[in-house]
């Protein structure tokens, strides 16, 4: 089954510390819908850019998707 990589982009000076806790958010999330997600991440693209992340089955996007509006999507690669 495919996987998705849902992302959240963040910029400006403080990018990587709001990144860093939407991740907390996203995991909660995860613990409250009670989700078989175990992939989730935040990773500075450079000083004024970040992102959080949460990979999904493709099968099980979309109400994710729609609860959590992420900024944008792409084929996760292992």
């Amino acid at each position: 089954m495919r996987k998705l990589k849902l992302i959240w982009d963040f910029y400006g000076p403080d990018a990587s510390k709001i990144a860093q806790h939407h991740e907390i958010h996203l995991k909660e999330y995860i613990q409250l819908e009670k989700l078989n997600i175990s992939i989730t991440g935040f990773e500075s693209i450079n000083d004024a850019h970040a992102m959080a992340y949460l990979v999904v089955d493709e099968a099980n996007m979309k109400p994710i998707r729609d609860a959590l509006k992420p900024h944008r999507g792409q084929v996760y690669v292992d």
